[in-house]
């Protein structure tokens, strides 16, 4: 039996990031991550100060390696498929069959795409289409993009992404869930809508060229920003009580402190901020309110 201050369990930006805070602080640490990160797909980070234009797993190797330099940050890739206990007694079995003991649980798992279900779209996902004008919007500035976005979501979308380019086709892949006057406003700053379903993304060697309609209508581009549909990176923070918000997330405090006492949460699993920088921002913080708990129980229990 492992027995250990902190358990993190993901492996991403946050999760490292938290790793990294709490080695330096001389907790016994381990990060279990299963080693398939949702940004697989993405060639380039952007955002991220002194590490523009790095590749996810670049960051991630170095990351790596930096905290390898200490000796109470254990590094697992396997899976957590259980967690019982509670704040001072967690256990957490993995896929592989160990087992550790925990004081605290820190969550770093990010969210999952749900199955792309628009033929073509996976074969784009990551080279020419795109969930975020903040990571991705710089290399498709001033181009002809289609956004595939509906109902409320679009409408804070559409003047986010006028930023970066005004020639833009909303495809909505059916009924587009917006009320008169926001069809009006799309109108007012011309960008056409279309509700008829996507019959395929037409692309080669992951650049896409146009979107088919099941109409027959093709429109071209030379890029896609779409809404992804997340869940949860894991189901485990439920079944410890965990409360999430309407938007599926973990439902956390300005540190990172989630509803039940003992475990945090930090990165995509705990914010709609869903960018690297961010992520390692997050997990620190987080790191840094742990070690700080753990401190103070320790002083406390003297005497």
């Amino acid at each position: 039996m492992n027995t250990m201050d902190v358990a993190i369990i993901g492996g991403g930006p946050a999760g490292l990031s938290a790793a990294l805070m709490l080695g330096r602080a001389r907790k016994q640490t381990v990060v279990i991550d299963e080693g398939r990160p949702r940004n697989a797909v993405t060639h380039e980070a952007h955002g991220f100060l002194t590490r523009d234009g790095i590749s996810p797993g670049e960051l991630k190797r170095i990351a790596k390696e930096q905290l390898s330099v200490y000796p109470s940050v254990t590094q697992l890739e396997d899976t957590v498929v259980s967690i019982t206990g509670e704040d001072g007694s967690f256990l957490l079995e993995t896929a592989a069959g160990t087992k550790i003991t925990s004081r605290k649980l820190l969550f770093a798992v990010g969210m999952k795409d749900r199955k792309l279900d628009i033929p073509g779209l996976i074969e784009v996902y990551g080279k020419s289409a795109f969930v975020c004008p903040y990571c991705d919007g710089w290399e498709l500035r001033d181009k002809q993009l289609v956004v595939i976005n509906r109902g409320a979501t679009l409408m804070h979308f559409a003047p986010l992404l006028s930023g970066w380019t005004n020639r833009f086709i909303v495809c909505t892949n059916g009924p587009d869930e917006l009320s008169e006057a926001e069809r009006e406003d799309l109108r007012s700053h011309h960008i056409p809508l279309y509700e008829t379903p996507i019959r395929a993304i037409v692309s080669k060697e992951g650049m896409v060229s146009r979107v088919e309609l099941e109409d027959g209508t093709g429109i071209p581009c030379e890029g896609i920003f779409f809404k992804p549909e997340l869940v949860p990176g894991t189901d485990l923070p439920q079944t410890l009580g965990c409360r999430l918000t309407d938007m599926g997330i973990m439902e956390v405090d300005e540190f990172g402190k989630s509803s039940v006492p003992g475990i945090y949460a930090a990165g995509d699993i705990s914010s709609f901020m869903q960018q690297a920088i961010f992520a390692a921002a997050s997990g620190a913080k987080a790191g840094a309110m742990i070690n700080g708990e753990l401190n103070q129980e320790a002083w406390r229990s003297v005497g």
